[in-house]
Parts: C-alpha cells; structure tokens; sequence
C-alpha cells in the first residue's frame, strides 16, 4: 500500500473512531488521552509532538487521572525526521508543584489531574507535553499481548517476591504482556531502585515501538491496531489531532530512539523516602531534545 493511500485509511479508521466511539460510549476506559493546554506565548515546534505517559496503578472503581501516577516517561518524536526521545522521571521524584508546595511529582496528578501533571513536569524538564496519556497496566498488558509480544535487552538479572517471583534473566528476553508490566513495575530489586525503573520501563517503550515498526507494513496492521486502542481510549481529541499522533508514532525509526533517567539522589523528608532529582541535568536534556527529539548523551 503507498504511503498516501495508507495515511488515507489510517485518517478513516480515525474518522470511523471519532463518528462510532465517542468518549461518552466507552465503556470502561483503560486509558485517557487529553490535550495539554498551553499557556500562551509558549513556543512549539510544528515538527515536535511531545507526549507524557503515564502508567496508574489505578484500582477498580478509582479515577486513573486522579491518583497517583506509577511511571512517568515523556516521549517526544520528530514527525521530520524519524528521531525520538523519552525522558524518564522517577515518580518519587521530590519537585515543586505549582499551587501545591513540594511533594512527589507523582502526586501532582492526584491533585490536579493531567494538567498539573504536564505543568510539574515542563517545570522540571523545561518541556511542556502536547498530550498526556494516562493508562492503566492491565492495558499496556493487553497491548503488548496484541502486537505479540516484544523483547528487551536487561542489563542485570533481577526478580520480586510479589510482582515477578521467578525474576529476569539477564540478556535478550521475549515478553508477553504480563511480563512487560512486570518488567516496568519492579524497584526494590533494583540496585538504583527507581532510577532503573524507569530505565526499563524505557527498554519497554522501545520494545513496543519496535515491534509495530517491524509489523507496520502488513495491512491493515495499524489501522486495527489503532481502531482497538481507541476502543478503550477516553479523548475528547478529534480525528485531526488523533491522526497527527498516530503519524508521529508511525514516523518513529528505531536506530533514532534515545532515551534518559532524571538522576539525583534519596533523600527522607517528613518520614517518606524520596528522589532527589538533579534538575540542572533535567533541563540539559530537555535543551538537547526540545526541537529534534535526540539526547546526545545522558
């Protein structure tokens, strides 16, 4: 299928979306995407499309927009050139919430919802995302397990009396869903224990972006796939702003992915444990990745 005419069904199925699964008919919504606002005078790049994603542990009958987060990645692609980065922010990151006083980042979602949770991080980072999309796990689990499955390379072996009992080898791993949320979720088995959480909840990013990109060419692939995803999605975007995403997604070339972790240090402020992130460095990749989407180094 030629690239125009596949963006053309890509742009109907999107229609198809907006006409026949209008937020008000979803279901249960495993995942919410909604539009950033903006303040005005703030500078885009047309070529940017930056995305914050956001994993909630959210139980059953809870709102997955306003508790706290679980995994913080800010993705951004270059729909020009094929480059994307993701930022990771260890959730237990101690940072300045505006109208809130300091408090974990992840707890800017909890009060304020997507919103404040972009406002947070473009505060830290120095980029304020587009979109913020907010999932349960169960649907990452789900997603993975419908594009088949994807693999990882993991650095160290490591497992979890509770989430992974059996634990990871160290090396070249094939997931099912199950496996990739598991992979995402463990932190105290962790040497840098939120810090390569987040590194792995990258690999995760990675693997799913690869395996769409490896499939991309079969029809009717992308099409079904974003059909299905929408299915669950609570948005208020239209096919427009969705196609726009979706294309960015598609962009993507796997040898320009990079990716960091916010370092710092842990620190215990009013009895809880916390990451000290190091904000001078924060700002340092958000500089290198505000207009192509590359970190050079981390």
């Amino acid at each position: 299928m030629g690239r125009t005419k596949r963006w053309a069904s890509l742009l109907a199925v999107l229609v198809t979306v907006g006409l026949l699964v209008p937020d008000s008919q979803v279901a249960v919504a495993q995942a919410t995407l909604v539009k950033f606002e903006h303040a005005e005078g703030v500078a885009l790049e047309d070529d940017m499309v930056w995305i914050l994603a956001v994993g909630s542990d959210a139980r059953v009958g809870e709102d997955m927009t306003r508790v706290r987060g679980d995994a913080l990645q800010l993705v951004g692609m270059n729909t020009r050139t094929g480059a994307a980065t993701s930022i990771g922010i260890p959730r237990d990151s101690y940072v300045s919430i505006p109208g809130r006083g300091s408090d974990r980042i992840n707890a800017a979602l909890y009060y304020g919802g997507p919103q404040l949770l972009g406002e947070t991080v473009g505060e830290l980072v120095g980029i304020e995302p587009d979109y913020v999309f907010v999932t349960r796990f169960e649907f990452m689990a789900a997603m993975v397990d419908d594009i088949g499955g994807i693999t990882v390379v993991n650095p160290r072996q490591f497992s979890d009396p509770y989430i992974r009992p059996k634990g990871f080898e160290e090396g070249r791993l094939e997931l099912n869903g199950q496996g990739a949320t598991a992979f995402s979720r463990v932190r105290k088995a962790l040497p840098g224990g939120d810090f390569d959480r987040s590194a792995n909840q990258q690999r995760v990013l990675r693997g799913i972006q690869a395996r769409i990109a490896e499939r991309a060419a079969r029809p009717g692939f992308i099409e079904r796939g974003v059909l299905s995803v929408m299915k669950h999605t609570s948005t208020d975007l239209g096919p427009g702003e969705l196609f726009r995403i979706a294309h960015a997604v598609a962009q993507v070339d796997p040898r320009k992915i990079t990716g960091c972790v916010v370092l710092g240090g842990f620190a215990t402020i009013g009895g809880a444990s916390v990451v000290t992130p190091d904000t001078a460095a924060a700002r340092r990749y958000g500089d290198d990745a505000r207009k192509d989407a590359t970190i050079e180094r981390c």
